[in-house]
């Protein structure tokens, strides 16, 4: 009776003062096609966890490994979901006169893949030793065969090299790769751009999703 007693008084008590238990807090952080799910993710998760982005793009890994303490800043982050690649495998030249100087022709590439991997290793290392965080890694998105800056053949040997990396770090990896390229296909904005339709990223949102629930569930 006593037990009951004091399980019923626990009960009251979190009904009158509004007591509400602890809200995971999620940082994604990624490029514009992250910046282009996000919204959607926020709104499924609103009712589970506080999800945030991390301020402006993420762009490529060297920004990454400049500014991601900054980006956990001093918050008590549950997961970190976190994606590299687009930035990195994109080639660029100073003369191009396409959006971001991109051109595969005659440009140089951003980061090759030996130096991408080394810093993915530092960027997860950097994360675990400034954060509890469980880490969460999303691949690269499909590269359509007409875009300036990239070959689409560069994307599943950037994300392959990922994967080893998040293996080796015991780190969750959410392979969007192949169902991105569905996507693509019927909500890309074009077969020479990377991004997507406002329906395209919901879609999208979609894999990212069930991924972090599962995760919520594993805190």
């Amino acid at each position: 009776m006593k037990r009951k007693f004091y399980f019923l008084l626990a009960i009251s008590i979190i009904l009158c003062t509004g007591y509400k238990p602890k809200e995971p807090k999620i940082l994604i952080i990624g490029d514009s096609i992250s910046i282009g799910y996000f919204p959607k993710v926020k709104e499924a998760l609103a009712s589970k966890a506080i999800v945030k982005h991390n301020p402006g793009n993420a762009q490529h890994t060297g920004t990454g490994i400049k500014k991601i303490k900054d980006w956990i800043g001093e918050e008590d982050w549950d997961i970190i979901q976190i994606n590299w690649g687009l930035w990195d495998l994109c080639y660029r030249h100073a003369d191009s006169k396409i959006y971001g100087n991109r051109d595969k022709v005659n440009g140089t590439i951003t980061y090759d893949l030996e130096t991408y991997t080394k810093n993915l290793e530092e960027l997860v290392n950097t994360i675990k030793a400034n954060t509890a965080a469980k880490i969460v890694f999303v691949t690269t998105t499909y590269v359509p065969k007409k875009e300036a800056g990239r070959f689409t053949k560069d994307v599943p040997k950037y994300n392959a090299a990922a994967k080893l990396v998040m293996k080796k770090n015991g780190v969750l990896v959410n392979d969007i790769y192949k169902k991105s390229k569905t996507i693509h296909k019927k909500h890309g904005i074009g077969d020479d751009d990377v991004h997507y339709t406002k329906k395209g990223y919901e879609e999208l949102s979609k894999l990212i999703v069930p991924t972090l629930n599962k995760t919520m569930e594993d805190l």
